[in-house]
């Protein structure tokens, strides 16, 4: 005698589950109740979900299961920072970070388990990618992290931003679909202006987001406009190009009218030089953009260098003489490995 599989009820769409109470001769909006407690409650077992009849309950036991993310250490760092070591359900990690500061709380998550991109200064580089992280997977960070916040600060979340491990636009369909349900009355209920999606630089993803109309914020990690200098340390950059990504985002600013970030680090030795701040400038004029100048994290198996802070002075001076919003990212975190670059897993046994 054949076992039924359990289906992840989280996998399943509104209508599929009101399919699956009317066949089993219970009304449709069983399924409206039940999605309440999936997705605007977080209800990571059936026995929460209390205004359900004990036999429904059972039923749903029975045919489904829940698949949540389990924290499994939790780091704080000095200056408040939280990193979190997440389980998922096939005993795979991931990283997530809760960054506060004075007038917001963030939570940076990860997109992929891995990554598959390589950059040269990037920690998560270091692990092959594995696969993408499921719609609730991705919900289930911003609710941990949401829950943190409340819990160490008293405080809400405000923001947040796909700065994790992984290319979220490699993941794209998932990624969209669970800040739907961040973002959704019937999720997190969070505002979609509050949300940044971090990129590497995939044109032809950036032109879909364009089409599909989304409304999260866009950032792009730049750190050259020099092409064969990105592409030293970027190897995305030999198939996507500066001019390819520029035309993509003017493909998105004339779509969207909403301006782009670039996050952009100054190493020692590398982008330095007065050619640089002015390669930079450039590609800045091509739409309106904000530049966010980012310090260093070393990730221990790297020679970058944190630039001269004269370096760093130069560009914003430069940027901003030309009317370009520019401010230094200091780094959070940086004692735990939590900080931009340093998700690696590295309490891994």
């Amino acid at each position: 005698m054949s076992v039924e599989v359990k289906r992840d009820i989280r996998k399943l769409k509104q209508e599929d589950l009101e399919k699956f109470f009317v066949q089993q001769g219970d009304k449709p909006f069983r399924a409206k109740q039940v999605f309440e407690w999936l997705w605007k409650k977080s209800a990571h077992d059936f026995d929460q979900m209390t205004n359900l009849s004990l036999p429904v309950r059972e039923l749903l036991k029975t045919h489904f299961t829940i698949n949540p993310i389990r924290v499994d250490r939790m780091q704080r760092s000095n200056d408040g920072t939280i990193k979190n070591a997440v389980t998922l359900h096939d005993s795979l990690v991931v990283e997530s970070v809760l960054i506060p500061a004075e007038k917001r709380i963030t939570a940076c998550v990860s997109s992929q388990v891995g990554c598959s991109l390589a950059c040269k200064f990037c920690a998560t580089a270091s692990l092959k990618r594995m696969r993408n992280l499921s719609v609730d997977e991705i919900y289930d960070q911003v609710v941990a992290i949401r829950e943190q916040s409340e819990e160490f600060f008293n405080r809400p979340l405000t923001n947040i931003v796909f700065m994790g491990m992984g290319e979220p636009l490699l993941n794209y369909s998932n990624v969209v679909a669970a800040i739907d349900k961040i973002t959704s009355p019937k999720g997190l209920g969070m505002a979609m202006k509050r949300i940044t999606v971090s990129t590497a630089g995939i044109a032809k993803m950036i032109i879909k987001m364009a089409d599909d109309g989304v409304k999260f914020n866009l950032a792009v990690s730049l750190h050259s406009a020099v092409d064969a200098k990105r592409s030293s340390i970027m190897p995305i950059n030999e198939t996507n190009s500066l001019d390819e990504l520029a035309e993509a985002l003017k493909y998105w600013y004339r779509k969207t009218k909403s301006k782009v970030t670039y996050e952009y680090v100054v190493w020692k030795g590398f982008n330095d030089k007065e050619t640089d701040i002015q390669a930079l400038l450039k590609f800045c004029k091509h739409i309106p953009c904000k530049v966010n100048l980012i310090e260093y994290n070393p990730i221990g198996v790297s020679d970058f260098k944190q630039a001269e802070s004269t370096v760093i002075d130069r560009y914003m001076s430069v940027l901003e003489e030309n009317g370009i919003t520019t401010r230094v990212r200091r780094s959070r975190g940086k004692d735990i490995d939590a900080a931009c670059g340093q998700l690696a897993n590295k309490f891994e046994s």
